[in-house]
């Protein structure tokens, strides 16, 4: 899913201003169906959304920002994010997905799990 252009530029410039690298992850619901993944038809991904996916990186990178792109698949997303907030330790997290490709309400949860559980600042477009 591409993510909201003022998230992509405060998460960078964050990073610029800070020092810190960048971590670009992308959430996917990962449904339990084992022979997909045996396959691989789980990483297949759309061409807009794998630019959508570079782009941040690719920015923070021209920037001298060392950058990390991680893919989170799932049957919880929300509670892999959390694991890998609690493991990277960031100082801020950047929510920030394209609105018109979420729902309000997949939003609203996804964006209480962070202010509530996130031990860090957490950033909402």
């Amino acid at each position: 899913m591409p993510f909201e252009p003022a998230a992509c530029e405060f998460a960078v410039d964050s990073a610029v201003e800070s020092g810190h690298p960048l971590l670009v992850v992308v959430l996917a619901r990962l449904a339990p169906l084992p022979l997909s993944v045996l396959l691989g038809y789980d990483q297949v991904d759309a061409p807009e959304d794998e630019e959508a996916f570079r782009a941040p990186a690719a920015r923070a990178a021209s920037l001298g920002v060392a950058v990390e792109r991680l893919r989170v698949r799932s049957p919880r997303p929300v509670a892999a994010l959390l694991q890998v907030i609690g493991e990277r330790e960031p100082g801020v997290v950047v929510f920030g997905p394209d609105r018109s490709r979420i729902s309000r309400r997949q939003y609203r949860k996804v964006a209480r799990a962070l202010t509530e559980r996130a031990p860090c600042l957490v950033w909402l477009a």
